[in-house]
């Protein structure tokens, strides 16, 4: 059994936000324990059948995991410990909104053994947080980081939205000054868009609301890419910046306290759990989404959570009391199961690795993971996005272009069959 990660799924929030079209439900407070009931038995369940296999991330997302009583995401972090072996240097993050937390939420987090935060910001200005359908303020945002650090966090993520619908740019360089003047360890960056099924959806098709411009989008990454390497912050993936190392490995890394002399970047720390990038100056890359970017396994569980796990791709179904009442009649909770041909893996493998806009996918890896060599299998895709100036080879790997950051899906569509 490979080393995991874990997904856990919460389904709930204090209000659902307009543009979102993820599994989750506001008002269902009544819910939160017998749903709780039903994880950790789904949790216990699966640890035990796959025989207590080690885990090196765990991730609480949603929906806002914060809106569960500490007693209850307690009772969800011990399943997880009792039913895997959650190895000593794992990552363990948990989302929050900044209106559903405090010193006190904050405080016990860390003592369920959180040490990652990912906090929803989305923006710091005040129109547009309410057309986003936020319960948070800016100044929310200010008071729950201070809080956060005040608890003893000490990596942080920031979720921000860029590309809403007329949207001036200065607002959005404003959105990121403030942002990185708080100082998180990571900040990552999303591009607005309308999913079918959301309120947004719906009051675009009837005009009440315009729909994004991609050409303002892709201006708005540009200059967010700006203002970041401006300060101290590196982009890792398309979506993603951490924060530059500055001398020193953070308090996770073995390597250090003090040092890195000279002008030669420092290494990915070096967690025995997870393999290091190729001299990547910093330490904050998100362990946890580094196994979807690298095509690992991962076992997903609550409502609609999906897993990956050896050819294998499988989802829970999404409704809440659905899913609730089979857990306790004993039944299965899959919507479906999917098995993975290799030349399928393959292309993901590209897809997802590529979107490391810093490590890319290494030859040895590649071969390591499918038995071929990567030239073999999508030479001619390589070579003619090379052309294009779309895909650089290096010596050991293959990454995007600069260029080609804003243009993926264009790449991806090569090495899929």
């Amino acid at each position: 059994m490979p080393l995991l990660s874990l997904y856990i799924h919460i389904p709930f929030c204090q209000r659902k936000c307009p543009y979102c079209d993820f599994n989750t439900y506001a008002g269902l407070n009544r819910l939160f324990e017998p749903f709780t009931d039903a994880l950790v038995h789904e949790i216990e369940l699966a640890g035990q059948t796959a025989g207590r296999p080690a885990v090196r991330t765990i991730f609480l997302g949603g929906g806002t995991p914060t809106v569960l009583p500490a007693s209850l995401l307690q009772r969800i972090m011990a399943a997880c410990r009792s039913a895997f072996d959650v190895l000593p240097d794992a990552e363990i993050t948990s989302e929050a909104n900044p209106g559903t937390v405090d010193v006190t939420r904050f405080t016990a987090l860390r003592g369920l053994g959180v040490n990652r935060l990912s906090m929803g910001v989305q923006s710091f200005d005040e129109a547009e947080l309410q057309f986003l359908g936020r319960i948070h303020s800016a100044d929310d945002v200010e008071a729950a980081f201070v809080a956060a650090r005040a608890a003893g966090f000490d990596n942080i993520n920031l979720d921000l939205i860029y590309g809403l619908p007329n949207q001036p740019h200065a607002t959005w360089r404003r959105t990121l000054q403030r942002a990185v003047d708080l100082g998180p360890e990571h900040i990552s960056l999303y591009s607005l868009t309308i999913e079918d099924g959301t309120p947004f959806a719906d009051w675009a098709a009837a005009g009440r609301i315009g729909t994004p411009d991609p050409d303002l989008a892709a201006d708005m990454y540009e200059a967010a890419d700006e203002v970041l390497s401006s300060a101290g912050y590196v982009q890792y993936e398309i979506s993603n910046w951490a924060k530059r190392n500055e001398g020193k490995i953070g308090k996770m890394g073995k390597e250090g306290k003090k040092g890195n002399k000279g002008n030669a970047a420092p290494s990915f720390p070096s967690f025995p759990s997870f393999p290091s990038f190729p001299s990547f100056p910093s330490p904050y890359p998100c362990r946890h989404n580094l196994t979807y970017w690298r095509n690992e396994a991962y076992l997903g569980f609550g409502p609609g959570a999906h897993s990956s796990l050896e050819g294998r791709r499988w989802a829970a179904i999404k409704p809440v009391p659905a899913y609730i009442e089979r857990v306790n009649r004993g039944e299965s909770v899959l919507d479906f199961v999917e098995e993975i041909d290799e030349r399928l893996a393959m292309g993901e493998t590209m897809m997802l690795g590529l979107r490391l806009v810093h490590e890319g996918v290494a030859f040895e890896r590649f071969q390591q993971r499918h038995g071929r060599a990567m030239l073999d299998v999508f030479g001619d895709e390589i070579a003619d996005l090379e052309r294009m100036g779309l895909l650089e080879r290096l010596p050991d790997r293959v990454r995007l272009t600069r260029p080609a950051r804003l243009l993926g899906n264009q790449v991806f569509v090569h090495f899929l069959p």
